[in-house]
């Protein structure tokens, strides 16, 4: 996800009069008319495509900051999804800054009070859908395979894109929104950043763990020194010095010549990444790509990256 990932207001583009109708409060997020899991808050994504024997999780439909601390009957759940799906389609067709706390009562069919029941306003509301949108993105990141270099480690690789597909699609919005800082703040931010690099080091640790030519291990610190080390390596090519330079002679990450420069695998898995959530971003606002056709060519640009001859 990026920066500048979306409008200035947190919504999307002008959409075709032909595509309103896919946006009713029932089905919310929803990017495009294929079969799949339900956007809804409190769904499952992730873990339908995991087959039957994963257990549900609805992180969201706890409600937020006034509903923590007391267990939520079928009503109160019920209240809590009405009220998510509300303001889900709100944060849609207006963007995040438009939105108001009476266009989400309003719309949910429902009082000011009962809403202040369950949520402090409406940034807590978002923070509430992105639960669900962090705790599916977990999901996935933990599920990252380990591909070998032959057949069988493609269609795994293919296998995690597509779900990564239905994960993007069911919670396009929030994702959306997240990739803007200026929206949504520092803190909310600051989650999106951590979940991007946790992803970048699944998919390094997935794609060169069977290469031995690859010497790229995590960073101690992780993601952010992870975070750091992609900071330097930028600033070392901007001063015109290629990233591995200034090492000393016997440090594996430098120019040995059976060892890829240190970084260079996370920088790769980066970018892989990078390619992924702007290809789903298109799709989540109706841009017409031929969605299997993309997750077919993305296995294949991010297998190559890893395991080119």
């Amino acid at each position: 996800m990026t920066r500048e990932g979306g409008q200035a207001t947190g919504g999307r583009p002008p959409r075709r009069p032909d595509a309103a109708d896919r946006q009713r409060v029932g089905a919310p997020g929803k990017s495009r008319p294929e079969p799949g899991p339900a956007a809804r808050p409190g769904g499952t994504t992730a873990n339908a495509a995991r087959g039957p024997a994963a257990k549900p999780r609805q992180p969201s439909l706890r409600g937020g900051e006034p509903a923590q601390g007391r267990a939520l009957g079928r009503q109160g759940q019920k209240t809590v999804s009405k009220l998510l799906e509300a303001g889900l389609a709100e944060f849609d067709e207006r963007g995040y800054q438009a939105v108001r706390v009476d266009d989400v009562v309003r719309r949910a069919n429902t009082s000011h009070g009962t809403f202040y029941l369950y949520f402090s306003n409406k940034d807590d509301l978002f923070k509430t859908l992105l639960r669900d949108a962090l705790d599916d993105m977990k999901v996935i990141t933990d599920d990252f395979p380990v591909v070998t270099r032959n057949d069988s480690g493609k269609a795994a690789l293919r296998s995690w894109v597509r779900k990564f597909f239905d994960v993007y699609a069911a919670h396009a919005t929030v994702i959306r929104i997240l990739s803007q800082a200026d929206v949504v703040g520092e803190e909310v931010w600051g989650d999106g950043l951590q979940l991007l690099f946790r992803l970048a080091e699944a998919i390094t640790q997935g794609m060169t763990a069977a290469s031995p030519g690859w010497q790229a291990p995590a960073p101690p610190g992780g993601a952010d020194e992870s975070a750091a080390g992609h900071q330097a390596a930028g600033r070392a090519a901007g001063e015109g010095q290629p990233a591995g330079q200034g090492q000393a002679p016997d440090d594996p990450a430098g120019d040995g010549p059976a060892a890829a420069p240190a970084g260079h695998a996370e920088l790769t898995a980066v970018a892989c990444l990078m390619m992924l959530e702007r290809v789903n971003y298109l799709l989540s606002v109706e841009v017409r790509l031929p969605r299997q056709e993309m997750v077919d060519r993305l296995t294949a640009i991010i297998f190559a990256a890893f395991h080119s001859p």
